[in-house]
This record gives structure tokens, sequence and C-alpha cells, in this order.
């Protein structure tokens, strides 16, 4: 479910940030946006649907690919934690046009920064089962 809601907000903010006018200081283009943080989520997705494969027919191999998975969620996770920090510590002027959607945009992040610190505590969670499990 977390990694579906990165994704929408991905296209929520994809939609917001194209819908900038070009003023006099530019437009507002973070370094989560450009890197495309949230579409990470696909990792997400993707792990929690091996997690249940795993829960309906465990084998040693699928449990490995789970942990594996989840290791990789973890690092995702921490790179996306440190990406949206350094966006919202930093913000440089812009125009007074985009400014509203500058401000909903950095909101959007600080409601991904908790989803984010959520995903990495469930991710961590399963893969300390998954250690259980070999």
């Amino acid at each position: 479910m977390l990694g579906i809601f990165h994704v929408l907000m991905w296209y929520f903010l994809l939609i917001l940030y194209m819908g900038q006018i070009r003023g006099v200081f530019g437009t507002y283009e973070p370094v989560t946006y450009r890197v495309g943080c949230t579409l990470w989520g696909i990792f997400f997705i993707i792990s929690g649907a091996v997690l249940i494969k795993v829960a309906k027919h465990p084998s040693p191999s699928l449990v490995t690919l789970a942990l594996i998975l989840n290791i990789t969620c973890i690092i995702t996770v921490i790179i996306a934690v440190i990406l949206t920090i350094v966006e919202l510590s930093s913000f440089h002027s812009v125009s007074y046009r985009n400014y509203g959607q500058a401000k909903l945009g950095r909101e959007v992040s600080r409601v991904l920064l908790f989803s984010y610190l959520l995903e990495l505590a469930i991710a961590f969670t399963y893969s300390i089962c998954g250690c259980i499990d070999l």
C-alpha cells in the first residue's frame, strides 16, 4: 500500500511541477523530483508481492529473494530520506507565481518523509523475520 501511495504522490508532484510558469526567479524543481524519488515505490510494491508469495508458498529461495528485496528497500528508503531532508533544508527563491506550488510540493515532501520512515520500519521488521526463517 505504501508503494502505491508513493507512486501516486509522484504523479501528483509531476502534475504540480509541470504547471509552473517560468518567472524571473525560475521554477521550483527539487532534487527528489528530478531523481524520481517517489517512483522508487515500485521497489516496495515488488517486495510486498514477493512477501505475499512467501507467506503462501514458503521456500528457501523465495525467502532469500524476499530478504534481498527488503534490504534493497531499506537502502532505497535511506537514500530517499537523505534526499528529502536535503530538499527540505534548502529552499531557493522562486517566482511569486510558483510560490504556492513550491509550498505545496514541500508539504508533500514532508508527508513522504514520514511515510519513508514507516516503510523503513516495515522493511526492517520483515528483514529480521526473513533472517529468522533462513
